[in-house]
């Protein structure tokens, strides 16, 4: 084989391998990335979800124990399970959130938190209620599943910067628009509608 020929074939090999074999490697380990980084912020999101309803859970029964020593603050009652419903009516597709969708779901959830406040003023006045072993275990309960909440809307946070970080660089943010890979909205847990209520005595 003559000199010139082994020299063409090595710069078409090395040509091919750098500037299409390379880049479409380097494509498919971002696209890889994006869908990793993806899934792992819609898991976060679930996790999220999953200490809201663990909170609406406790509530059915904190306002029946609530409800057998303050029967007259109906009201109060009342505003809590309907805060907890409008609450549980909301919900939120990872794949389609968006910062207006992620705010209402955070105003609902902040609706809840004020309301469970309320009842746990209304609580103060009733030292046999504050007494009851299911309230105290009920309040303790609650009092977790918040700090619960603030842990998993953490993570979330923490999940969502990391794929914005690649979505936002390059090539990520090449393959991203390529192949429709969304923002992500953060938590603002900072919002006085998602502030946890406050259920220390």
């Amino acid at each position: 084989m003559k000199k010139s020929t082994i020299i063409i074939l090595v710069s078409v090999a090395a040509f091919l391998f750098l500037f299409i074999l390379l880049p479409i490697g380097y494509g498919i380990g971002t696209y890889n990335k994006l869908v990793t980084e993806r899934e792992n912020v819609n898991s976060q999101w679930a996790n999220v979800e999953s200490q809201y309803q663990r909170r609406a859970d406790l509530i059915p029964n904190l306002v029946q124990t609530v409800k057998g020593y303050a029967t007259h603050e109906s009201s109060t009652l009342e505003g809590v399970m309907a805060a907890r419903a409008k609450a549980t009516q909301i919900t939120i597709d990872p794949k389609n959130m968006t910062p207006e969708k992620l705010q209402q779901y955070q105003a609902a959830q902040g609706q809840v938190g004020a309301a469970l406040g309320r009842l746990m003023v209304v609580s103060e006045n009733y030292p046999n209620l504050k007494a009851n072993e299911n309230f105290l275990e009920l309040q303790a309960q609650l009092e977790g599943t918040e700090n619960r909440i603030a842990v998993e809307r953490n993570k979330y946070n923490d999940a969502a910067k990391k794929y914005e970080v690649i979505i936002q660089h390059f090539p990520g943010v090449i393959i991203a628009s390529m192949f429709g890979f969304k923002e992500k909205p953060y938590f603002e847990a900072e919002k006085a509608a998602a502030k946890a209520p406050a259920v220390k005595f």
